[in-house]
């Protein structure tokens, strides 16, 4: 990972459609940053390919606003065409050097591991900026989603250079312990966006952070 690029750390906050209607993502995504969050994803399964790209461009120049780097779930093209600092792949997306060719050496890659460590030093090696493992608690948002444990968090910090995110049903609460066994940063989802107050909510997770 070159050293010009940010390292993925803290709250990493996915903002997502199956919580956010249209009109709501901007102001969503302010209030995360103003509450500490460090990380972007965008998370659009449902919108029309122009509605998605008019959304990542706002979401873009928001983050820019706040140096914290906006990533795309899944769409390489959509990284691409607005300038994001990255993109996030699952298991069926393009490979890691496929998303590197279109977007450069710039460009933060993330990778969702799963619970299989293999993957994750596979992901490395290919030349992922981070992985992410989880989900780690019950979570709403992908109930089917394999459990990985606090012992694999550790494996992977002994085992990996990269950052280590982990996803998956994480509340201010339970966040502490992950980050005590090797995660660098907590992706939340519903934690954040689905919340009364997003900022508080983010702030919360932020302090997290800010005492470990």
């Amino acid at each position: 990972m070159s050293s010009g690029k940010p390292r993925i750390a803290g709250l990493y906050a996915i903002a997502d459609s199956s919580y956010l209607a249209t009109e709501q993502f901007v102001p969503a995504v302010r209030a995360a940053l103003g509450g500490g969050a460090r990380v972007i994803q965008y998370r659009d399964k449902k919108s029309a390919p122009g509605q998605r790209e008019a959304m990542a461009r706002a979401l873009n120049a928001l983050c820019r606003e706040h140096a914290v780097p906006l990533l795309i779930n899944d769409d390489v093209a959509l990284a691409a065409v607005v300038g994001a600092a990255g993109v996030h792949l699952g298991r069926d997306d393009p490979d890691i050097a496929a998303a590197r060719a279109t977007l450069g050496d710039a460009a933060l890659i993330g990778v969702s591991c799963y619970n299989e460590l293999a993957r994750a030093q596979a992901a490395q090696a290919a030349g992922a900026d981070y992985v992410a493992f989880g989900r780690f608690f019950p979570s709403r948002t992908k109930p089917q989603a394999v459990p990985a444990t606090p012992e694999l968090l550790r494996a992977a910090r002994a085992e990996l250079k990269i950052p280590i995110v982990a996803i998956g049903g994480i509340t201010p609460e339970n966040g502490a312990s992950l980050i005590a066994a090797g995660a660098d940063a907590l992706a939340v989802i519903e934690g954040v966006f689905n919340q009364p107050d997003i900022r508080a909510a983010a702030e919360r997770y932020a302090r997290l952070f800010a005492v470990l």
